[in-house]
């Protein structure tokens, strides 16, 4: 569902279906998927059973730590790479992972 929205633009606090921040993104497509999160990474890291990397899987959660909290979330693709909204000024789009800093998490 994430990968529906390449392009859309990243706006912060939007949850969809046309704008997105990075949790926005994940929250519509697990919505669409049936599937409840709360709206925040840090929120939606709480929510998550953590993932060692090795098992990770396509649809899994990646949360990138900022201090003691959670800073950005995106979902997994495969190949390490992500689907995310990055960032104000950028759009949704397939990423390869750019950090080993990260957590994985899977929905319940």
């Amino acid at each position: 569902m994430a990968a529906s929205k390449e392009g859309a633009p990243y706006a912060r606090g939007a949850t969809g279906p046309e704008r997105f921040d990075c949790s926005g993104l994940t929250l519509y497509a697990f919505r669409q998927a049936g599937k409840d999160l709360p709206r925040t990474a840090e929120q939606q890291y709480a929510h998550t059973r953590p993932v060692p990397s090795v098992q990770r899987a396509a649809g899994d959660l990646v949360f990138f730590p900022k201090g003691s909290t959670v800073g950005h979330v995106g979902i997994y693709a495969g190949n390490d790479k992500l689907w995310h909204a990055p960032r104000p000024g950028a759009s949704v789009r397939l990423e390869r992972i750019w950090t080993g800093n990260v957590r994985y998490g899977r929905a319940t």
